[in-house]
Formats: C-alpha cells, sequence, structure tokens
C-alpha cells in the first residue's frame, strides 16, 4: 500500500490551514520543527474556514496577486536562464567558428518547445484523463490549452490558495524550453541544425512531458483526499522533487551522454586543442544563469511566502559553496584556481540545489554545495577522460551528476531533524505534517533517479538512432571543420 504522499516540487511552502501570511509562516515553522500535526481542535477550526473541492468560482476568490504577480516575474527570469543566459555560457565555451551554431540552436530550441507545450505539452504533463496509462503520462482533454483560459485555475501546495492557470502553464513551460536546450551541449560543435530540431520535438514529448507527470503531477491539495490515486507515478511514490533534479537536469544530462556516445567524437577530438573561445562570454552567461535561477527554484513554490524565501537562500549560498569548492579542489590538483572552474561549480551547485532548495536549511545547502563540486570535477576530470567519451562541455558531468548527488541529498537535508521542511500529507484535508523517514526517503529518492536515466537513456537512444539513420545527425568532416556557423547557417558569429 502505497504510504501517504508526499509533497514535491515545493510542496511544504506554505500555510495549509489558512490563507493568511501568519498562518503560512506558522505551518511553515511546525514543519521546520517536526512538530506532530495539528491539535484536532485546530484541525477542525481550519476546517470551518476551509472550502473542500472549491468551484470555479470559488477558486476566483483564493488567488492572491502577490503570488501571480511572483509568478509571473519568475517565468521571465528562467526564460533568460535560456536565452541569452544558456547560450552564452556554451557559445563562449567552444571554438569561435561554432559560437553562431549554438547559439542558434538555444534560441531555436525555446521557440519550437513553447509551440510543442502550448500543442500538447502542458495537457501531457499536467493532466490525467487517460485511461491507458494515467500514472505516467496525462490525457489531451487541454490539448492547445483547449478549456485554459483567464478564468481557470491552478491549484499551489496550499489549501485554497490557487493561480490563474496562465501563469502556472507559462512558468512550467519556460522549464520546457531549457530542458532540451541543455542537452546540446553534450554533442556541440558536431551536429545538424534540422535533424536536431526534430530530436528535441520527439525528446519533449517521450521523455521530458512523462517525467514531469510522474514527478510532479498531482489532483491538488483540496482534491487529492477524494481522489487518492490521482497522481503522477513518482509523486505517488512519495518522491522529492522541488524543482526540476529529475525533471530537468538528470533528464537531460543522461540524454546529453546517450548522445554524445552515438553521434561520435568530434573530429581531432583529442588531438587538436579545443579551447574555449571566449571565457568572457561564458562568465557572463554563468552569471545570468545564477541570477535567473532564483525564479527556477524559488518560483517552484508557486506562492510568495516563507519557503519561497526558504528556496530563494539556499540557492545563493549553495551555488557560492560550490564555486568556492571547486575552486579549492583546481587549486590542490593543478595548483590554479581557474575561471572556467568557478563557473563550472557555481552551475554544480545550482543543479544540486535545485530538488533540494525548498526542504533544506541554509547550512545543509552550504554542505551540499560543497560536496557537489569534488565529486562533478572527479567525473569531468578523471572519469571523461578515463573513458574517453567526448561529452563537450560536460553535461553528464556536471548536470546528470550534479542532478542525481541533489535528488538522493535531497532524502537527508529535507529532515526534520537537521532543521529540514519535512513533508506535508495531502491525503487528508486540510493537510498535516507527516512523519519523516529518512533512510525511507532516500530509497525512494534513488529509485526515482534511477527511473528517469533508464526511461530518458532508453527513449534518447531510441531517438537518435532512429533519426541518425533517417536524416543523418552528423556533419560531413569537411563541414565540421569549416565550423557548423558556415556550413549549417551561411553565417558567422564574428565578422573581422
Amino acid at each position: 500500500m502505497i504510504r501517504k504522499l508526499i509533497c514535491g516540487a515545493g510542496a511544504l511552502g506554505s500555510s495549509l490551514f489558512a490563507a493568511t501570511a501568519a498562518f503560512a509562516q506558522e505551518a511553515a515553522a511546525t514543519a521546520a520543527a517536526a512538530a506532530p500535526a495539528p491539535a484536532a481542535t485546530e484541525a477542525a477550526a481550519a476546517a470551518t474556514t476551509l472550502i473542500k473541492a472549491p468551484t470555479v468560482e470559488q477558486m476566483a476568490g483564493m488567488v492572491d496577486k502577490g503570488d501571480t504577480a511572483w509568478m509571473l516575474v519568475s517565468s521571465v527570469l528562467v526564460l533568460m536562464m535560456s536565452i541569452p543566459a544558456l547560450a552564452l555560457f556554451y557559445g563562449g565555451l567552444v571554438r569561435s567558428k561554432n559560437m553562431l551554431s549554438v547559439l542558434m540552436q538555444v534560441f531555436m530550441i525555446v521557440s519550437i518547445a513553447a509551440l510543442v507545450w502550448v500543442g500538447w505539452g502542458y495537457t501531457m504533463a499536467f493532466t490525467s484523463a487517460n485511461s491507458i496509462a494515467p500514472l505516467f503520462v496525462g490525457g489531451f482533454d487541454k490539448a492547445f490549452l483547449s478549456g485554459v483560459t483567464s478564468g481557470t485555475y491552478a491549484a499551489t501546495f496550499s489549501n485554497n490558495v490557487y493561480l490563474p492557470e496562465f501563469a502556472f502553464v507559462v512558468f512550467q513551460m519556460t522549464f520546457a524550453c531549457i530542458t532540451p536546450a541543455l542537452i546540446v551541449g553534450a554533442f556541440a560543435e558536431r551536429v545538424k541544425f534540422w535533424p536536431l530540431m526534430l530530436f528535441m520535438v520527439l525528446w519533449l514529448t517521450f521523455a521530458y512531458f512523462p517525467i514531469a507527470h510522474m514527478v510532479w503531477y498531482w489532483a491538488g491539495p483540496d482534491f487529492l483526499p477524494d481522489a487518492p490515486t490521482d497522481y503522477g507515478y513518482l509523486w505517488g511514490k512519495g518522491a522529492l522533487d522541488f524543482a526540476g533534479g529529475t525533471v530537468v537536469h538528470i533528464n537531460a544530462g543522461i540524454a546529453g551522454l546517450v548522445g554524445c556516445l552515438m553521434i561520435g567524437k568530434r573530429v581531432g577530438f583529442g588531438k587538436e586543442a579545443t579551447p574555449p573561445h571566449s571565457l568572457t562570454m561564458t562568465m557572463i552567461g554563468a552569471s545570468l544563469l545564477w541570477v535567473g535561477w532564483f525564479g527556477f527554484n524559488a518560483g517552484s513554490n508557486l506562492e510568495a511566502n516563507g519557503v519561497t524565501a526558504v528556496a530563494f537562500i539556499n540557492t545563493f549560498v549553495a551555488t557560492a559553496a560550490a564555486a568556492l569548492s571547486w575552486s579549492i579542489v583546481e587549486q590542490i590538483h593543478h595548483r590554479k584556481p581557474s575561471m572556467l572552474g568557478v563557473v563550472t561549480g557555481a552551475v554544480a551547485g545550482l543543479v544540486a540545489i535545485t530538488p533540494a532548495s525548498g526542504f533544506a536549511t541554509p547550512m545543509t545547502s552550504i554542505y551540499l554545495g560543497l560536496l557537489v563540486s569534488p565529486i562533478c570535477y572527479f567525473f569531468v576530470a578523471y572519469v571523461k577522460n578515463k573513458l574517453k567519451y567526448d561529452d563537450t562541455l560536460d553535461v553528464f558531468g556536471v548536470h546528470c551528476i550534479g542532478g542525481i548527488v541533489g535528488a538522493i541529498a535531497t532524502g537527508v537535508v529535507a529532515d526534520p531533524a537537521l532543521g529540514g521542511q519535512g513533508f506535508f500529507d495531502y491525503t487528508v484535508f486540510p493537510a498535516g505534517v507527516g512523519a519523516y523517514d529518512m533512510g525511507g526517503q532516500v530509497m525512494t529518492q534513488i529509485k526515482a533517479v534511477l527511473l528517469t536515466l533508464v526511461w530518458s537513456g532508453g527513449v534518447s537512444a531510441v531517438l537518435f538512432f532512429g533519426i541518425g539513420k533517417i536524416f543523418g545527425l552528423r556533419p560531413t568532416e569537411e563541414a565540421e571543420r569549416e565550423g557548423l556557423d558556415l556550413s549549417e547557417h551561411g553565417e558567422r558569429a564574428y565578422n573581422y
């Protein structure tokens, strides 16, 4: 029998006993202290002020303008993470003859993913009208945003607190835009443009949307008690993923590894020097990623309250700790800390804190940041060289490995015994604090990681193989030596 549902994706984040900020802070403090469920009298009093399974008309009165404004700002911040941040970060790391191709790939993936999301992505990820496999993928009742209007609403993680559905749609759309864009760094400088775009459409459809559904879909706190099986598979298993450790980073990271192995190594790999052409641009891109990540992580709480601030500060300090940790490792190994190492460490910290950002404390977030950099460094500096796979921009070594570290560590840092937020039981109304079992939670996190690796890795392998056979993924050696800027797009990033 499935144990009582654990909240994911920022579930702890708010008051579940009233919609006011004062009660929100009281509930968060209760979770942090690992206090038992509220007394029966308090629960009864709360129940009299809350509406179970509210109508759309009632939901309209449960929307807070501050929450809505925060979610729209967060959406802009996450979009900035893709364009220009990721584009500049990746672009600066490749050779100048391939700079424009990377910018083009990221920009067009964002554009195409946005259209795919409103076409069939949202309904596949965040509905359950599917009689075949509702635990693994949603239905198509909201395809092309059918039925979504300015007068429909999406649940948050609090009883009787809602968002305009369009605000939720656009926030999740930015996640669907950046995730496939992360993949291209693994085989940058050696892939054809249009076959890559086709891969991204199919990968979103068969890898990203199902994983997002399994991890993040549920009926909502006001409806789940009466629909106790209306959730995604990993949500039902109790997996915790505040902002996308499994859905985004492990998902994209393993796809990148599969891609670089199946497409093959760059011409001259291991024989010719391939230094980054502009670490200045890479540093600018990494800095913009850090800023945008506050929308990514803190926005995943879906409300503007105390736990949003928890996710915000955790994102800040974990990243700082990881940047410091990477530079120390380089100082020990190479006797010199590098700019490339610092920004790589910062990204590793951002990746690792993503699933834990709303569950950890600032101090445990620092420990996580200090821990993840040496692990990712080992994969980037040793494992990749030992196995000789050409992961151009270390997508697997940073995003997949960092995501795995963060996802598993979430089971530890969320423990109220360490000051973590714990979890709420949404199978009752109003929701209450659940009993935390660190060992059991870590095992649940490991299972979620393994399922994501197998699902995304398998889907990616099939897609790369099929598209490669039908259309060809690899440019000719001559085109690759000339550079993809000219051979694929007929223009240069720089004309001087």
